[in-house]
């Protein structure tokens, strides 16, 4: 199957949905993307990050050389059998059990019931056929669309046999899936067993529900991208459809390329460290300057004479980096917040052009630098995923679902993107933010909201002392949806490709209060203009208004306004989908700890607002 082309994702969707051990449903077959030992690594080419980097290596090990970029096609019509028209990453069909569409024939693709019918020229053609079906030659045979999975990260075929038959059994007859009903509901999906003595058959309603643990097999502990079994695991197998999004969650790392540096040839070296660790000598150095050069990478270090490169090397071997200071912080936004917050911001950085403004006068108590990032990277990493339970940020490490393996060993190299954009920074005033916090209404809006955390963690069986992020984050984090909001309408990006980084910290040594908005259309240079334009001092006083004036009144008030987390233990009070909700690749923390409360008067509490409007 490895052989023939089957199909087509952007490099940025091997990271965030089409990822080793996430299965990738084509039009005519489902493929599992294969773990990173079957990658070419030739044809991923490297990230320079080196803040991500050191992250990457405190989390998944020393042994972590490089970020790459997943393999893409660079020429669409290159001929299909070439070495350029294979590029790609390794897939195989899963799940393994097929359905022929005319005569519901379920059997594995190796079974030699069924044939694939591959097209070079077309991959998204190819597919698997029932050469000899009863009910007319050469049907379509489909996969069938249901599968099991485990909070272990574990996927592995449905037991159709050992379901249909209520458990291990000798019968070897063919099976056959058919539907009864209007609907496609799940009591009238069927599976029979046309053994000859044996009538056996099941609706698939009894593999999900309350009753799914007895009728369902053990977890086999497979890895079908790892060709891998762990063996026995005691995780409740869970019965998930073809396409799930709880069937694979990516679990990412990013960061934003910031210079630490004052020194621009030091900044460029601390990028690049991991081509100039090993050099021995100015002419080793002197073909290192041009691979990178040609590559396109640390644009800028070939105007540097090699022996000036050589004495920043050099230099950087007798001290302790900053660099290596910062990533060693558990907090990896503090060097972040750090550039941000600087009284004279880096504005002539290939990777980070900024420009200071003014506050918008209204808000100018509460607001006290904004900062226009005309030009930002960010670079993200794919450390693992998981199933049936998203990865929380911010929690302790011991309460997360497992991180499933993206290679057999551990890897050498891990899977990353980086995006270009542009946007906008907010500074909030420090004395105003705890001012704001020392309030008896706020203290009470951030008691429900912790007791609703602790709740909801106390149902997972995490522990409810962990995680929570305080109310200062849950009032940033609102505001910001609400500006993502608001910005959407106007700038021109759709509200998808503008994310979120917010900077919450009430520890005295480090204090951050601040939002930074920007772009994340992966694969492109989000660099239009439209949000920086907006972040002008006139424009963006105008964009803060509307967003509160709009998110004062919700369509589903007032139960919007009156939600109580710590009675339903949920993480998020006065907000929803008509108010405060965004798309979740736009947000950190997957729409919780949201509060509208907390920034403009609701119909239920006035008092706890941070923006106080005339």
């Amino acid at each position: 199957m490895s052989a023939y082309r089957v199909g087509a994702v952007r490099p940025s969707q091997l990271l965030w949905t089409y990822g080793p051990g996430a299965l990738i449903d084509l039009p005519n077959l489902s493929v599992i993307t294969m773990g990173l030992d079957r990658w070419n690594v030739e044809n991923c080419m490297p990230i320079e990050e080196s803040r991500l980097l050191a992250a990457v290596r405190r989390i998944l090990g020393p042994q972590v050389e490089r970020l790459r970029v997943p393999p893409f096609l660079r020429d669409e019509n290159a001929d299909p059998m070439s070495a350029e028209g294979k590029i790609g990453v390794p897939v195989r069909p899963f799940p393994r059990w097929l359905r022929c569409v005319r005569c519901g024939l379920l059997a594995e693709y190796d079974s030699g019931l069924f044939k694939i019918k591959p097209n070079p020229y077309r991959p998204e053609q190819t597919h698997f056929i029932h050469e000899n079906c009863e009910k007319g030659k050469n049907s379509d045979a489909v996969p069938a669309r249901f599968l099991l999975a485990c909070r272990n990260g574990h996927l592995d075929d449905f037991p159709w046999r050992w379901f249909v038959h209520g458990g291990e059994s000798n019968c070897r007859g063919t099976l056959r899936f058919f539907e009864t009903g209007a609907s496609l509901q799940t009591e009238n999906l069927w599976v029979k067993c046309d053994g000859p003595d044996c009538e056996a058959s099941r609706s698939l309603v009894h593999a999900f529900g309350k009753e799914a643990q007895e009728n369902l097999p053990a977890c086999r502990g497979r890895h079908p991208h790892l060709d891998n079994y762990d063996g026995s695991c005691d995780a409740e197998p869970r019965a998930v459809l073809l396409g799930a999004t709880n069937s694979w969650f990516p679990d990412t790392l990013s960061v934003l390329a910031i210079p630490i540096q004052n020194n621009l040839l030091n900044q460029l070296v601390d990028d690049g460290w991991e081509d100039f660790t090993d050099v021995e000598s100015i002419d080793e150095l002197r073909g290192i300057i041009r691979t990178l050069s040609r590559r396109g990478v640390l644009p800028g270090i070939a105007e540097y004479e090699p022996q000036d490169v050589w004495e920043a090397i050099q230099s950087k071997k007798n001290r302790q980096s900053i660099n290596e200071q910062d990533v060693s912080e558990l907090d990896i936004k503090v060097p972040e917040w750090n550039v941000l917050t600087s009284s004279s911001p880096p504005s002539d950085w290939p990777q980070f052009l900024s420009r200071k403004t003014e506050p918008p006068r209204r808000y100018g108590d509460k607001i006290v630098n904004v900062l226009l990032l005309e030009r930002l990277r960010e670079v993200n990493a794919l450390l693992g995923y998981t199933r049936v339970e998203a990865p929380e940020e911010g929690t302790d490490i011991e309460d997360r679902p497992p991180r499933a393996a993206l290679c057999r060993n551990r890897p050498e190299w891990v899977p990353a993107c980086e995006v270009h954009g542009e946007g906008i920074f907010i500074q909030f005033s420090e004395n105003e933010v705890r001012d704001w916090e020392n309030r008896n209404t706020v203290k009470e809006r951030d008691s429900n909201l912790e007791l609703g955390h602790r709740g909801w963690r106390n149902a997972r069986k995490l522990n409810p002392d962990d995680g929570y992020p305080g109310i200062r984050y849950a009032m940033f984090h609102t505001f910001a949806h609400m500006l993502i909001r608001e910005l959407a309408l106007e700038c021109g990006y759709n509200a998808a490709s503008i994310r979120e980084r917010i900077y919450a910290s009430d520890d005295p040594a480090h204090p951050m209060a601040g939002v930074l908005l920007y772009t994340a259309a992966a694969d492109s240079d989000g660099t239009l203009g439209g949000l920086v334009e907006l972040g002008k001092p006139g424009n963006l006083g105008k964009l803060i208004d509307q967003a509160l004036a709009r998110s004062e009144i919700c369509s589903s008030d007032p139960l919007c306004s009156e939600h109580d987390p710590s009675e339903d233990r949920t993480l998020h009070a006065a907000s929803c989908h008509a108010c405060a909700f965004v798309a979740e690749t736009s947000c950190e923390r997957g729409n919780r700890y949201l509060d509208r409360a907390l920034v403009v008067s609701t119909l239920e509490c006035k008092e706890a607002a941070f923006f106080e409007r005339a």
